[in-house]
């Protein structure tokens, strides 16, 4: 953007130049000069390349005079544009604009993917997380150099643009993405990032960021199927420390990667039409042979079961919650949805 607004700048300067030495030479040359030859005179004069006058100014002094202007400013001029563009190739703008389309073309072939927009603290902490849990994703911000210092470490799809534009959205591949979680730092961008989500695909799962309690209500009437609320989660946090530290501590060291291994609580859906429906969880074999708990399993409209029975019979939409090492329960989703 920066190189853009130079480039166009400079060459507004340089036309200016033309402009103005061309009118000059007619209108001082008389009707000896023709508009080619005050064209030509201009720009010879400018590029400075030495083919000499092509009608003699020895007797027009005011014509000299407009030529030493041409070649200060039009040299100034003419000089900022080749330095900008000698400059973003020289400090590797250039590259950054190939990366970018690059990184643009790698999105917009990802599918069933998420949307992450914000990433301040706890959008850090989102991509952490999916990453660790091998989840394709888009990251969306306006901060360049927060959004290339994550992608230094994690290296990660970004589009570095503001989140609340419906383009944007559409780049990140909004059409073709099954979640997206908004966290920026208002509410009112939170709402408004919710609502064009929701009109753009209405399947999208959202979640949202929450501030102030009584955007809830607001956010879940835009279409956020989950509204979060940052200082309760905190808060609940620090108690749980307080009452039930073993839990806490059993939960910590479960999230955190242990010998490049990172284990999780995940949710299955059994897709409509599969193999699997009308079967029982022992005949269906769902966990293919992982090390992969299975921990409860509901129906459609029903309440969770469990630690479920092996003789329970799998319906048309039922969920199954798994805990295991990453790679494992990812293996687990994907034996399932392809059946």
């Amino acid at each position: 953007m920066q190189f853009r607004n130079r480039l166009i700048k400079g060459l507004i300067a340089t036309f200016i130049a033309i402009a103005a030495g061309t009118a000059g030479y007619k209108l001082l040359g008389g009707p000896e000069w023709s508009l080619l030859d005050a064209i030509y005179m201009t720009i010879i004069t400018l590029t400075t390349v030495g083919f000499g006058e092509i009608q003699d100014l020895s007797a027009n002094p005011y014509a000299r005079i407009l030529t030493i202007f041409i070649i200060l400013f039009g040299m100034g001029s003419l000089l900022f544009v080749v330095s900008t563009v000698t400059g973003f190739i020289v400090e590797g703008e250039l590259t950054n604009v190939f990366g970018r389309r690059k990184m643009l073309k790698e999105i917009s072939n990802l599918k069933n993917h998420f949307i992450v927009c914000g990433i301040g603290d706890i959008g850090s902490t989102i991509v952490k997380e999916l990453k660790l849990t091998n989840r394709d994703f888009v990251v969306v911000d306006t901060d360049s150099e927060r959004l290339e210092n994550l992608n230094a470490i994690e290296n990660i799809l970004y589009i570095n643009d503001d989140a609340t534009h419906d383009d944007t959205l559409v780049n990140a591949g909004i059409h073709k993405a099954q979640g997206l979680i908004t966290v920026l730092p208002d509410d009112k961008d939170n709402l408004f990032v919710t609502l064009t989500a929701k009109q753009l695909n209405p399947n999208l799962r959202i979640v949202s960021k929450g501030i102030d309690e009584h955007t809830i209500k607001k956010l879940k009437m835009a279409g956020a199927d989950s509204v979060v609320l940052s200082n309760a989660i905190g808060g609940l946090r620090m108690v749980s420390e307080l009452i039930r530290p073993a839990v806490v501590g059993f939960l910590d060291k479960m999230l955190r990667a242990q010998n490049g291994k990172s284990y999780r609580f995940e949710d299955v859906k059994i897709p409509a039409n599969s193999k699997f429906i009308g079967q029982t969880l022992a005949k269906a074999n769902l966990l293919h042979n992982t090390r992969v708990l299975l921990v409860a399993m509901r129906e459609k409209g029903g309440d969770f079961v469990y630690n479920p029975e092996s003789s329970s019979i799998i319906k048309d939409e039922t969920v199954i919650v798994v805990m295991g090492e990453s790679l494992e329960t990812k293996r687990v989703r994907e034996w399932v949805e392809n059946q």
